[in-house]
């Protein structure tokens, strides 16, 4: 599990980021995980691949550094690019080494894991809490988080927090070639490893693991959601590489999701940062994992027509993947009588312009969502962006939530970005200084203002994420922030692609996960005047950092931009792409007078011809290959 960075503590940047994993819930989409590292290596169906499976720990995910033996650092996985600095805490936590006499143990390791409560401790931590008069904990994933972020060392020493190491982060020197084989590695130099950890040979035993451990969770002593599936072999993984956010090769099973019933006592219409009405179930609060559960998501007005809901229906709700509340069905044996159908609006509730379902393009279907024509003159969808604007993966300021901006927005105090930066120079001439508002205090407003501070310098791929442009998410930010590099190259790139027959466009087109629609939307925000003036103030207080070159020291390709073609035969193309950009290279979807190679595989078609076209060179796989050496 992950958390945003405390200002409480001191922050690490994890040199190798902390990853969160992929989510099935089906034995079909095992099945298709498997399917897909397959076509992704072009393994036949039967070509041997060994998978490792093993419980998912439901704790606080730790990253534990040693160099020469001695634990020099532990982080929280905080944002997983920078977590919490809880060092001294960790170093009371009884089953984790603070030095490794092991002569074969590296002299750089990063071991990663989970800290957990078990049951029991669980238990009987609450019963002192509670005869203390402390407040007692929901469950025991909230126990050990928060046993682990105490200021104070000795509160945690108090606390009986065990760990399970089962990853790595940066690591010069492995002591094996298999997940299974440097886990068991950890476990010789005296790290806990979970003893239920199998090499699988086939989807069935994978399966099977699966089974047999949901069968025995409740006499594990300790809580897990699910199994976590990793390819075995380390050098299948580095193939495999990563998508967004986590690792191609693996993915977590998790656990069919609790279930309560309870009563939908109304339904109310949210309106999110690009105009979208979103219902949102209020139910009577039950507890549902152990959590309790009020609210729940009802997507959009088909999925209320097709589940038939009503207000004031009993309805079966779920935690999906034990996370998020959704409402599964209606009971129709206690429906009430008199029960009206709920009519969906078509104004906005929040500025009462029209809201529409517009037609996609492609289909020629409406699309899902009803959609707000107010733009920025609905104050829905101002707040919204500026709480996507704070939110976690964007600029994730310490202090200022959801809560806060409502809060600040309806009062005047924030209605743009840069207001923000501007909010601690504006309190010191205001009548109405923050420390004076109800729940705050003088120390909580200078946390604030540190904490908006510390956010004054943001990398490109989350400022682009954090500007809130439709469709463009985490994985396409970072994919803009590769391309260009800098802010300012993108902005002016963005402003000369609103012509659709210029190199701008063109370029902005091929860039990986960037297509026809994402570009419109991109250049359609930049086209407006006033988001161009609102960048412009909020780069007068932040600094957007520019995008800084993997180290591609011996490449030959580092800096060129390929086109890959046709059918490939000693690799599959999404690993050639992998490959390609490992070594400094742009992937781009189309030819044009910008691309350096065009490697051709059998059966090219269109873009080879643009190739000869434009006399861009053309290579065939094998001299690709030696070009890039053949890595």
């Amino acid at each position: 599990m992950g958390a945003a960075p405390s200002e409480k503590f001191g922050k690490v940047s994890h040199k190798v980021p902390m990853l969160s994993l992929g989510n099935v819930f089906s034995d079909s989409e095992v099945r298709d995980f498997l399917d897909r590292i397959r076509r992704f290596l072009g393994l036949a169906e039967d070509a041997p691949l060994e998978i490792t499976a093993e419980p998912k720990i439901d704790g606080l995910s730790l990253s534990l550094r040693y160099e020469r033996g001695r634990l020099v650092s532990a982080a929280t996985r905080g944002d997983g690019a920078e977590g919490e600095n809880v060092t001294a805490n960790v170093a009371t936590i009884a089953c984790i080494p603070n030095e490794i006499s092991a002569p074969d143990f590296p002299d750089v390791l990063e071991v990663r894991g989970e800290v957990y409560m078990a049951a029991k401790d669980f238990q009987a931590l609450n019963e002192r809490q509670k005869a203390e008069g402390s407040k007692v904990f929901a469950n025991p994933r909230n126990a050990a988080a928060g046993s682990l972020r105490q200021l104070d060392a000795a509160i945690t020493a108090s606390r009986p927090l065990k760990f399970f190491a089962y990853a790595w982060g940066e690591a010069p020197a492995l002591p094996a070639e298999t997940q299974y084989d440097v886990v068991q590695a950890f476990a010789h130099w005296g790290f806990p490893v979970n003893p239920l950890m199998k090499v699988c040979q086939s989807v069935n035993d994978m399966l099977a693991v699966y089974a047999s451990v949901e069968e025995n969770r409740a006499t594990l002593g300790y809580d897990i959601d699910g199994i976590v599936y990793k390819v075995n072999s380390l050098e299948l993984q580095r193939r495999l590489g990563f998508v967004s956010r986590s690792p191609r090769w693996a993915v977590a099973h998790k656990f069919p999701a609790e279930k309560a019933v309870t009563v939908l006592e109304g339904i109310e219409i949210q309106v999110g940062r690009t105009g979208a009405l979103t219902p949102v179930a209020r139910l009577k609060p039950v507890t549902v994992g152990g959590v309790v559960v009020q609210n729940a998501t009802l997507h959009n007005e088909d999925e209320i027509e097709r589940k038939g809901v009503c207000v004031g229906d009993w309805v079966r709700v779920q935690r999906a993947g034990d996370v998020i509340p959704q409402i599964l069905e209606y009971l129709p044996e206690k429906r009430p009588e008199g029960t009206e159908p709920f009519v969906f609006p078509e104004v906005c509730p929040v500025c009462g312009s029209h809201a529409v379902r517009e037609v996609n393009e492609k289909t020629g279907k409406l699309d899902a969502v009803r959609r707000c024509t107010g733009g920025l003159t609905c104050p829905a969808q101002a707040v919204e962006r500026l709480k996507h604007f704070v939110s976690r993966n964007a600029f994730d300021i310490e202090g200022l939530g959801e809560k806060q901006i409502a809060a600040f927005f309806a009062d005047g105090l924030v209605r743009s970005p840069a207001e923000i930066f501007t909010l601690e120079r504006r309190d010191k001439v205001s009548l109405k200084r923050i420390a004076n508002r109800e729940g705050w205090g003088k120390r909580s407003a200078d946390n604030l203002f540190k904490a908006i501070d510390a956010r004054r310098s943001i990398g490109l791929d989350r400022f682009i994420y954090a500007l809130g442009i439709r469709h463009v998410g985490e994985a396409t930010a970072k994919d803009l922030a590769k391309t260009y590099s800098t802010f300012e190259a993108f902005q002016t790139a963005m402003i000369a692609a609103s012509d659709a027959g210029s190199e701008a466009y063109a370029d902005l087109t091929s860039t990986d996960g960037v297509g026809v629609v994402v570009a419109g939307a991109i250049i359609a925000f930049f086209d407006e005047q006033h988001n161009r003036d609102a960048i412009a103030a909020l780069l007068d207080e932040v600094t957007v950092e520019a995008v800084e070159a993997p180290d591609t020291s011996g490449s030959s390709v580092a800096g060129k931009t390929v086109v890959f073609t046709g059918t490939l035969t000693k690799m599959t193309r999404a690993e050639a792409k992998a490959m390609a950009e490992r070594l400094g290279a742009k992937v781009a979807g189309s030819v044009s007078k910008k691309t350096d190679y065009v490697v051709a595989g059998a059966d090219a078609g269109s873009k080879l011809k643009k190739a000869q076209e434009l006399s861009v060179a053309v290579l065939s796989e094998d001299e690709w290959l030696a070009l890039a050496g053949g890595e």
